[in-house]
């Protein structure tokens, strides 16, 4: 598998077409189109394709900007076709995004992502070493993608701050292999998973709660879930809209997240 820098217009198309096959995107506004490529590629926006041959298996794509004056790279996009999944593929292209990026002189990479996506939560906390602090409600607007289409599109906004001792010890593991440098010992539960069951109603969440450390479940699933039962997909986004607003406005912040594949689920850990 090759991983290299997309600069041509053949090559943008190809983009286009995986966003279109992995997203589901229904209307071209939610597309990502070949010319915002063609400029940003030139102009400090990382473009990366990873190729299988002459197949685009996956990409990232991050575009320049600022934080409170900070230089950073926003990834906008991280997507990887479904038959090359679970081998380590995003991490690597998150890897090499990284590189480019402090090759720039900058440290800090930022992106939205669902914190009802369990899959993805484990790729960035445990495996990349991102913190959050912030979640924002309905990003995105409606959304005409297969994966999100019936939801508020509520995301955190993953910090990546590359230079962390946390972030270089995890980039130097197996693509595959998990870390957890936070002790979870003693977290208090905000709420829970019913054992047992895939698509469990969410319950009602504990609000007021002080503990140093706090640990938010979620299921297994949430885009399966939001369409075929997505008034239940519907009622945990509201769920956890409620804790994570409430327990990252009090100076909380997501700094791991313990996925348990047994349990269909997980559980983000939140410190102050």
């Amino acid at each position: 598998m090759q991983i290299r820098q997309l600069r041509t217009i053949d090559e943008f198309r190809q983009v286009v077409d995986l966003e279109r096959e992995i997203w589901g995107y229904t209307s071209e506004q939610d597309v990502v189109p070949v010319p915002i490529f063609a400029v940003t590629a030139r102009r400090g926006g990382i473009l990366l394709g990873a190729f299988d041959g002459q197949t685009l298996a996956g990409f990232a794509y991050s575009i320049p900007g600022f934080r409170d004056g900070r230089p950073l790279q926003w990834s906008h996009m991280l997507g990887v076709a479904e038959r090359y999944r679970g081998h380590g593929l995003g991490f690597r292209l998150k890897a090499e995004q990284r590189r480019r990026t402090l090759a720039m002189g900058i440290d800090l990479i930022e992106w939205t992502f669902d914190p009802m996506q369990a899959l993805n939560a484990h790729l960035n906390f445990a495996r990349l070493g991102v913190v959050a602090e912030d979640y924002e409600e309905n990003v995105y607007g409606d959304s005409t993608s297969a994966l999100h289409r019936g939801s508020a599109t509520d995301r955190f906004i993953a910090r990546w701050w590359l230079h962390a001792p946390g972030v270089v010890r995890r980039l130097s593991e197996p693509a595959g292999r998990a870390v957890h440098e936070i002790d979870a010992t003693g977290a208090v539960e905000v709420n829970s998973l019913e054992p047992g069951v895939e698509w469990p109603d969410p319950g009602r969440p504990v609000l007021s709660l002080a503990s140093p450390k706090l640990l938010v479940a979620i299921p297994m699933g949430f885009s399966e879930m939001l369409a075929g039962d997505p008034d239940r997909a519907r009622a945990w986004r509201a769920s956890t809209r409620a804790i994570f607003s409430t327990y990252l406005g009090r100076g909380y912040r997501a700094v791991d997240f313990l996925l348990d594949r047994g349990r269909h689920g997980g559980s983000y850990l939140l410190t102050r």
